[in-house]
């Protein structure tokens, strides 16, 4: 997973649901307003959250594309490769968060009622739910530096499967396409 966008959504899907699943709002529940939701966004910092997590996994995806490059491309410069690591940290910078949180809220709503996120406001809320929140980001770059060898593993796999691919697509004749058959005539 290179792609920026992709992280977040991942991160976003952990921060406000991964501990606080509840069932789907029954039709008796009356449904969460934008407010609401906002509130526990507010309450989770989930700006600062995921901004912190996002910077946290964007260091770590970079030492892994810098040691692949360093393997598999020794001639990169260094150059280049702090070339991508500004382009990579440029649109980190500029993920249009709130809109992103925005675009979330009618998800929540979906899936939570106000009953549920009354609850998960006020989980998150609770010095329980405040540590949680605080210990995320580090609870994740742990996680990350510890699949970091699996990860490296499975991107070099990935890496010589792609290559093997090419030299095969390469190492095959090319023909020229077959001309439509003839017909004869009677």
């Amino acid at each position: 997973m290179k792609n920026p966008a992709c992280y977040f959504a991942v991160i976003l899907v952990l921060l406000s649901a991964a501990f606080a699943q509840q069932p789907a709002p029954s039709p008796g529940d009356a449904p969460a307003a934008k407010e609401d939701i906002q509130h526990l966004f507010d309450v989770m910092q989930i700006h600062q959250q995921t901004r912190q997590m996002m910077d946290a996994m964007m260091k770590q995806q970079s030492a892994m594309i810098h040691e692949t490059l360093k393997k598999r491309y020794p001639q990169t410069s260094t150059d280049k490769i702090a070339r991508a690591d500004r382009l990579i940290a440029d649109t980190v910078k500029d993920m249009p968060m709130d809109a992103m949180l925005d675009d979330m809220i009618p998800i929540y709503q979906r899936h939570f009622s106000k009953t549920d996120i009354d609850a998960m406001t006020t989980f998150y809320a609770s010095p329980t739910g405040q540590k949680m929140m605080q210990e995320m980001p580090a609870l994740t770059s742990e996680a990350m530096q510890a699949s970091y060898a699996r990860m490296q593993k499975q991107m070099d796999d990935t890496l010589k499967r792609a290559e093997q691919i090419v030299k095969e697509d390469q190492e095959k004749p090319k023909t020229a396409p077959a001309a439509p058959p003839t017909q004869q005539k009677n």
